[in-house]
C-alpha cells in the first residue's frame, strides 16, 4: 500500500526555518515525481515544491522560490521539505503528495497528476 506520512509541522516566528519530512512506503521514490503542496484556510490547494523523477529538476513558484527547498534522501525513503526566511503567508497546512506519472516538476506542482496524498501536516508562522 502506497503511503505518505508528513511530519515537521509546527509554529515558528517570522523569519524562522522549518523543515518538513514525508516518509514513504509501499514503493521507491527513485521512480515517483514527488512534491509538497499546501492549503491556506479559505484558498486553494498549491503546489510549492516539486522534483520530478524523470530528469531530477525541481519547480518553485515565485512566491517561495531562493527560501524553499526540496530534497530526497533515496536511503530514507524519504523527501523534505526546508523552508526559510518564513512569512505569516506561509501559514497552512503543508501535503506531500506523488504520481507514477512521469511528468515535469512543474506540471505535477499543477496539481492534476496527483494519485497519492500525504494526511498534511500544520505550519503556523506567527509572532
Amino acid at each position: 500500500q502506497v503511503q505518505l506520512v508528513e511530519s515537521g509541522g509546527g509554529l515558528v516566528q517570522p523569519g524562522g526555518s522549518l523543515r518538513l519530512s514525508c516518509a514513504a512506503s509501499g514503493f521507491t521514490l527513485d521512480y515517483y515525481t514527488i512534491g509538497w503542496f499546501r492549503q491556506a484556510p479559505g484558498k486553494e490547494r498549491e503546489g510549492v515544491s516539486c522534483i520530478s523523477s524523470s530528469d531530477f529538476r525541481t519547480y518553485y513558484p515565485d512566491s517561495v522560490k531562493g527560501r524553499f527547498t526540496i530534497s530526497k534522501d533515496n536511503t530514507k525513503n524519504t523527501v523534505y521539505l526546508q523552508m526559510n526566511d518564513l512569512k505569516p503567508e506561509d501559514t497552512a497546512v503543508y501535503y506531500c503528495a506523488t504520481t507514477s506519472f512521469g511528468v515535469a516538476a512543474d506540471t505535477f506542482c499543477a496539481p492534476g497528476y496527483v494519485e497519492v496524498w500525504g494526511q498534511g501536516t500544520l505550519v503556523t508562522v506567527s509572532s
